[in-house]
């Protein structure tokens, strides 16, 4: 049998999982399709393997997460409360693209959830640095 030294602190394991950066894109609205839900359990998914994991709401996705949404007139629960409990699984990185957040007269108070907002070039900058990205 053999047996291993500690590593040192910060120092990865040999078996240890890489951590990888992943990029989730919403562009479409919250309801009518399931794109914006399964979003939401990749990114829960994803998070519990201890990725970076980074959300981005862009065109008609940022409605997902817009304050005072109500779902009774299309049968649908509202599950739009879901992104509050993000921070609890370490997905605190949340952008929302400027040009998109102005194209629908909304602004960071309309949100339910912080966010940075950053214009549609420094998102192109961002996006080049992950490793994997998903679109919704």
């Amino acid at each position: 049998m053999s047996t291993s030294m500690p590593s040192e602190p910060g120092e990865q394991q040999e078996n240890a999982p890489a951590v990888k950066k992943f990029m989730y894109v919403n562009r479409r609205a919250p309801y009518g399709t399931i794109y914006a839900l399964e979003s939401l359990e990749v990114v829960l998914i994803t998070a519990a393997f201890e990725q970076d994991v980074s959300l981005v709401f862009i065109d008609d996705g940022i409605y997902q997460i817009k304050k005072g949404q109500d779902t009774g007139g299309i049968g649908m629960k509202n599950f739009s409360p879901t992104f509050r409990a993000l921070e609890g699984y370490d997905v605190e990185k949340l952008y929302v693209e400027k040009e998109s957040l102005q194209a629908r007269g909304l602004s960071e108070d309309d949100l339910i959830v912080p966010v940075q907002v950053l214009s549609r070039e420094e998102l192109r900058e961002f996006m080049d640095q992950q490793e994997v990205i998903l679109t919704f």
